[in-house]
């Protein structure tokens, strides 16, 4: 099945062809979500479409409650944050560090961020 242009649906219309101009700032919402090693959300973000997903992060993680533990106080921040290349800036590396909490956030162009939650050797 053709559309009207003779093309294929999911073929490429060409070398030349630029992204679609009518998609740049588009409407609607992204979910910013923290969850614990086992899969509980911790805290949720909701922002606009055309928000970077660097600006979500500061928010997100001072929303984190209290994580009760076993043993001493509890805990108000992350001991360690996996993120995706999509955090990957000295700002937020700089902020984690000064809020005391470990970082493993993928680099761009550099790594995989499908083994963010592996162990590494």
């Amino acid at each position: 099945m053709c559309d009207r242009l003779g093309q294929c649906p999911g073929c490429k219309r060409g070398p030349l062809t630029g992204p679609n101009p009518t998609d740049r700032g588009e409407l609607g919402s992204k979910i910013h979500l923290i969850c614990d090693r086992n899969g509980l959300p911790l805290s949720l973000g909701i922002s606009g479409a055309n928000m970077h997903d660097s600006l979500g992060l500061e928010p997100l993680v001072r929303s984190i409650p209290p994580i009760r533990s076993r043993r001493g106080p509890r805990r108000q921040r992350p001991a360690k944050l996996h993120a995706d290349k999509g955090y990957d800036y000295d700002r937020l590396r700089r902020w984690l560090r000064e809020r005391g909490s470990r970082h493993r956030i993928a680099r761009k162009g550099v790594e995989s961020s499908q083994r963010l939650g592996s162990v590494f050797k």
